[in-house]
């Protein structure tokens, strides 16, 4: 499955400039996803992270895994956004280990470690050219929008 920045619009609630996946690349329902991001200067928090030395903000990276995770959700018919949110829930051994820079072509992946009912965890990467760049274990919720607000 290959999903254009059209169809990620339509999953996800997120927009610019907090959308952080550009195409989803590969795609295998209830078991792992890719996604490009691709990291450009013009971004907004450019100019103060930091002064002369340009760094995509780590955390941000966790929040791209984390969108994919949603994304993989959808895919696997276990979520209608119409009606219902996918909320991060936690993180679990993030280890940032290489910085992330304008020009650099992220590849984000998720990979299901459990799905029970609405619960999703999954191990999360951020690659740029074969470089281990972020990882962590992310977990996550599906919620009704209801209930989002309480």
């Amino acid at each position: 499955m290959n999903f254009d920045i059209n169809k990620i619009l339509r999953i996800l609630p997120h927009r610019s400039p907090f959308l952080l996946i550009d195409r989803v690349i590969e795609l295998s329902p209830r078991k792992a996803a890719r996604a490009l991001k691709c990291v450009s200067y013009n971004e907004p928090f450019f100019p103060g992270h930091f002064p002369g030395a340009p760094i995509f903000p780590a955390v941000l990276s966790l929040e791209a895994m984390a969108q994919l995770m949603c994304v993989l959700a959808f895919a696997s018919d276990a979520i209608d956004p119409a009606s219902q949110l996918f909320v991060f829930a936690g993180i679990d051994k993030a280890k940032f280990r290489h910085p992330i820079t304008p020009g650099d072509r992220l590849m984000i992946e998720v990979d299901v470690l459990q799905h029970r009912s609405n619960i999703w965890k999954c191990h999360g990467r951020a690659v740029v050219d074969d470089v281990l760049c972020a990882e962590a274990e992310l977990l996550a919720a599906i919620q009704d929008r209801d209930d989002a607000g309480s």
